[in-house]
């Protein structure tokens, strides 16, 4: 029961992307927020908070798989549980 009320650390870098090295199952069971610059963002697919980096989604670009084009924004980043 104390299992449910423990959460995992948040690593140093952890994608969405299930076919990335860096995502993590264990952190997606629960809610995370990320902050760039103090501002919430919603948009995350990846960020490395030692770097300072956060990958969006691009509007309308796509690659040759249909999947959407990545755009590195750089800043102040802050991962936590919401």
């Amino acid at each position: 029961m104390n299992d449910t009320l423990s959460k995992p650390d948040l690593p140093d870098r952890l994608s969405c992307n299930p076919r990335s090295p860096n995502y993590v199952e264990e952190i997606f069971e629960h809610d995370i927020g990320i902050r760039l610059n103090g501002k919430e963002r919603f948009d995350v697919e990846e960020y490395c908070i030692s770097e300072g980096w956060v990958k969006i989604p691009s509007p309308k670009a796509l690659d040759r798989r249909g999947q959407p084009l990545l755009i590195t924004l750089k800043g102040t980043v802050e991962a936590y549980y919401s």
